[in-house]
């Protein structure tokens, strides 16, 4: 049985992960349960499955399910909640599956705790990847990959050594827009840009998907993941979404990792390794999908990547201040306020105001998310 803390139980890896836990009773015990502002689903979460505590947002709101839930659970609220939730003495894995950059304290608290996390919010290691993986490997805990790409990358490296690798291949489905002529991009809509072709997820990495932003992120979390520099990662689209992403060896071998798209199956990896267990939900007919296809990225159409790349290359505080200006660029773009090729704009210009400090600390790092949030807010 393996103690399980999940941080966004109500959003869509949260809800995926808790019918991991459904299909495997015996092996996963959800043992806290964090949701943002969800209360109402949050509540039937601990009646059904009577975690030892749990955390919302609002403290208004934790005091009313404490009222509902009596003594059985504790109920935090905010960061602090999180944060207590990560370090509960008798956790065995902490699931980080929360938006934005709310879950990076709460990551390094688990990790110091030595709790092995899991994560699911690429900000985590976007921000403070070299902080994370310092403190993991300092601690003696795994930090391990819950997205698809990097779960597959996962897979077929299966302890292999960074120097055994030629390239890291990130697969992208290239998203709503793939074959969109760039000349229309400036009318594209909040509601043509949230229907993925390949995916069901939540609005902010909808969004990152067909920008393709969500891909150049992916490009740093992997860096940090697997110790690989930006130089050996790459992308290469696969419309088709059954190749979740592939490792070339120095050999000139290429292993892939194939399912047909289902999330269950890299959480459900996460929280059972280094063991396989049994599942139904994902089966995957190859005779019936009959061609898998490839093409590279344009570029020219999504500067994302090209931006994703240098943020990796210079690291330091680029990668903080690259994800920060996108949060608020896309949040700008729902919001009717840019189009959707000024989302990219907004953050080149960003990146390009920002002087970038090398090895910061993590209050640099949080200071250098701040300000180019203030500084994309100005367009």
């Amino acid at each position: 049985m393996k103690n399980v803390v999940l941080l966004g139980s109500t959003g869509s890896i949260g809800t995926s992960t808790i019918k991991v836990a459904d299909d495997l009773p015996e092996q996963i015990r959800l043992l806290g349960l964090a949701a943002g502002n969800n209360a109402e689903l949050l509540f039937e979460q601990t009646r059904k499955y009577r975690p030892e505590a749990i955390s919302v947002s609002d403290p208004a709101k934790a005091q009313a399910l404490q009222d509902a839930l009596g003594s059985s659970t504790r109920v935090y609220s905010g960061n602090e909640g999180l944060i207590k939730l990560a370090t509960l003495a008798s956790a065995d894995l902490v699931l980080i599956a929360i938006v934005g950059t709310a879950g990076l304290q709460p990551a390094l608290a688990a990790i110091r705790a030595g709790k092995d996390i899991a994560v699911a919010s690429k900000e985590i290691l976007v921000m403070a990847g070299e902080i994370v993986m310092q403190e993991a490997e300092k601690n003696g805990v795994r930090v391990l990959a819950v997205d698809s790409e990097h779960s597959a990358i996962f897979q077929c490296l299966d302890g292999k050594p960074a120097s055994s690798v030629r390239r890291l291949w990130l697969t992208a489905s290239g998203g709503p827009f793939r074959n969109t002529p760039k000349a229309e991009f400036p009318a594209i809509t909040v509601e043509r840009a949230l229907k993925h072709p390949s995916w069901v997820m939540g609005r902010k990495i909808t969004i990152d998907s067909a920008t393709l932003f969500n891909k150049g992120l992916e490009m740093i979390e992997a860096r940090w993941l697997f110790g690989i520099e930006m130089a050996r990662v790459s992308v290469i689209v696969h419309p088709q979404s059954v190749i979740h992403s592939m490792v070339e060896f120095v050999d000139g071998s290429i292993l892939a990792q194939l399912s047909t798209p289902d999330m269950c199956l890299p959480i459900q990896y996460a929280l059972t390794y280094p063991h396989r267990a049994r599942s139904d939900r994902v089966e995957t007919d190859l005779a019936k999908l009959g061609t898998l296809t490839f093409e590279q990225p344009d570029h020219d159409r999504f500067p994302a990547l090209k931006l994703a790349r240098r943020a990796g290359e210079v690291g330091g505080t680029l990668p903080a201040v690259l994800n920060a200006a996108n949060e608020i660029a896309v949040e700008a773009f729902c919001g009717g306020k840019i189009n959707f090729p000024q989302i990219t704009e907004v953050v080149a210009r960003t990146m390009d105001r920002h002087t970038v400090s090398q090895h910061p600390t993590l209050k640099e790092i949080l200071v250098a998310d701040a300000w180019a949030r203030d500084e994309a807010l100005r367009g």
